[in-house]
């Protein structure tokens, strides 16, 4: 058995000589399903295994260091997503400037002819590759005729008129529109971190809270959320605060949840979180009787919700 993930310059065996499709593959959205049924299908085709190469750091943080772009998954949970539609094989392209100054030929021979033995290509019609993206799916088109590699470019998968795209996903979840976002994406949008300790307030509101630290992706806007948390490989029903917390005049944006179900101890623990529903927006409450009350509703209202996905 393969690895969940590994790095394209370790390849063996397994992961040559089959069909291969190359993308940052951000959030394993609706479209990015499109394009692995299609290629698995060609990887029955031809013979070998399916193959997704992923860009690891994401080229545009290579290029624009002091803004890096923020991730919708880490490699791992993107690695889960792909294996679950089907495929063989995740690879990780390791991308630094050296890796950006390859010319598209330089791209196309060395990575896709020579080191992955590639006999079959999938990509979008936004696929673009090599120097400052010289190479876009009419050159590779060209490549691949000569060097009689099948290639099929997938039409991208629209929503409400728009195309799907891990930038439109990005803009829904800023703004707190996660109910929308998970409309596009294959399984609902999923954070992780490491729970440590807080100021242990939401105990002595009698709401403990597991605060979250060392969140590699992005965070949805700040509000309350019906979330759902995974423990010991269990789903459980949790409202989840996002943001600072005006009652007790802090500033500093946290990430606390509060599970419905009492877990245990839960410190050092890696807590899996998906987004479900949004609740409310952050609020100042004139007294801690007032928040309570409020926190309160908000657990009334996540566990009514999740009462009524399970009928």
């Amino acid at each position: 058995m393969t690895a969940l993930v590994a790095n394209l310059d370790e390849t063996e065996f397994h992961s040559l000589g089959g069909a291969i499709s190359i993308g940052n593959f951000d959030g394993v959205h609706r479209g990015h399903a499109r394009l692995v049924r299609r290629l698995c299908r060609l990887a029955k085709e031809v013979g070998g295994p399916a193959i997704a190469i992923t860009f690891d750091p994401h080229p545009a943080t290579v290029l624009r260091p002091n803004s890096p772009l923020p991730r919708l998954t880490t490699l791992t949970r993107r690695a889960e997503l792909l294996r679950g539609l089907g495929v063989d094989q995740v690879l990780v392209c390791r991308v630094s400037e050296e890796f950006l100054k390859l010319s598209a030929t330089e791209f196309f021979q060395r990575i896709i002819v020579q080191q992955l033995q590639t006999r079959g290509i999938v990509e979008g019609p936004n696929f673009f590759f090599g120097r400052n993206r010289e190479g876009d799916t009419r050159l590779l088109a060209q490549m691949c005729q000569r060097a009689g590699i099948p290639l099929e470019i997938v039409p991208a998968e629209s929503s409400e008129g728009a195309m799907i795209s891990s930038s439109r996903i990005r803009q829904l979840l800023v703004s707190g529109q996660v109910q929308q976002a998970n409309l596009l994406f294959t399984e609902p949008y999923q954070i992780s971190g490491t729970v440590v300790h807080g100021q242990h307030r939401g105990r002595q509101l009698g709401f403990p809270t597991a605060n979250l630290n060392a969140i590699q992706s992005l965070l949805p806007g700040p509000g309350v959320y019906a979330t759902r948390v995974w423990i010991d490989a269990l789903p459980y029903p949790a409202a989840t605060h996002l943001g600072a917390n005006p009652t007790f005049a802090e500033s500093d944006a946290k990430v606390e949840v509060h599970v419905l179900h009492d877990c245990g101890d839960l410190y050092g623990q890696c807590l899996r979180v998906d987004f479900i529903q949004r609740v409310r927006d952050i609020a100042a409450f004139a007294s801690v009787t007032e928040l309570r009350r409020q926190l309160q509703c908000d657990v009334q209202q996540v566990a009514g919700l999740f009462s009524r996905v399970k009928d």
